[in-house]
């Protein structure tokens, strides 16, 4: 336990440090690479394409997280504490998740429009094209927001609980949701990975959203936090993103709009005056979980030795 404590902080040290490197080679490329390969709507009957989308799930999870499950039981010690930090990393998109937003607020600061619609339009599903500048902001934040779960708090929470296994198998499903779980032609073969994202993600969504409201609170802004969680979270499709989302768009002071589908916050600032506020929101909710994880496993490895 007290070794998994390092961990957790060894990897997210690694990922402000390193971030995510642009490589084809990257695991979670090769992830999406093969995810493509098998789930490809129309290649089975449809008779069986949820089948055939049960059946790609669980081998893919399996095949991902394979070495994962190997460092985390046969690698010797010394070897465990070197490689499992990169390991978990690789299920971590932290400093990513800042770097395309910033990337975003970069491209309309220097006055491109279509720079940064173009930008947001890799980080969301949306039709970007025809976004006005508050709208593109908050397609960006939007991702942000929600991904702090998915690509952060959700595999840190099954890290302390399944160790690198856990978090591998998140990060596969977690994937393939990105990629097939939409209501389209990928629907059949899409919904099985897309309802087990919804289960692995209800607890650490809510976890995060206590943590946020906390924070909030701290910060004198725990009414309208909370007003918003409860008048918001539900408007977004899905059980869990936009819990995170109405938290922080309530306690913030800022509006999170997708038109024509969804409406989070009020706007008592612009995302342009209210970004760093989220960007510290966010942090916040890193920093505050993992020292909570962090602090729980090292009281379970002290009391292991007793």
């Amino acid at each position: 336990m007290v070794a998994a404590a390092v961990v957790v902080a060894a990897s997210l040290l690694v990922d402000r440090l390193v971030g995510d490197p642009h490589s084809r080679y990257h695991p979670v490329a090769l992830l999406g690479r093969f995810i493509g390969w098998w789930g490809v709507p129309g290649r089975y009957p449809a008779g069986i394409e949820r089948a055939c989308g049960v059946a790609g799930t669980v081998l893919t999870a399996a095949l991902f997280a394979a070495p994962f499950v190997f460092v985390q039981f046969a690698a010797p010690w010394y070897l465990y504490l070197l490689l499992a930090p990169l390991l978990l990393k690789v299920c971590l998109a932290w400093r990513s998740l800042e770097e395309h937003t910033a990337a975003v607020v970069q491209a309309l600061g220097d006055g491109g429009i279509d720079a940064a619609r173009a930008r947001v339009g890799m980080v969301v599903s949306r039709d970007t094209a025809h976004l006005e500048r508050e709208h593109v902001l908050s397609a960006a934040y939007e991702s942000m927001t929600e991904n702090l779960v998915d690509s952060i708090i959700s595999p840190l929470f099954y890290f302390g609980f399944f160790g690198l296994a856990g978090s591998a198998v998140f990060r596969s499903v977690n994937t393939m949701d990105a990629m097939l779980g939409y209501r389209d032609e990928r629907l059949r073969i899409g919904w099985f990975p897309a309802r087990a994202d919804d289960v692995l993600n209800f607890i650490p969504a809510r976890v995060t959203g206590i943590i946020l409201l906390a924070y909030f609170a701290v910060k004198g802004r725990f009414a309208p936090a909370w007003a918003a969680l409860r008048r918001d979270a539900k408007k977004r499709p899905g059980f869990n993103g936009g819990i995170p989302m109405a938290v922080i768009a309530g306690g913030v002071g800022i509006r999170l709009e997708k038109p024509g589908v969804y409406t989070l916050g009020d706007p008592e600032r612009t995302l342009e005056e209210g970004g760093a506020g989220i960007v510290r929101a966010v942090r916040a909710a890193v920093i505050i979980f993992a020292i909570f994880e962090i602090a729980a496993l090292f009281l379970l490895g002290s009391m292991s030795y007793t």
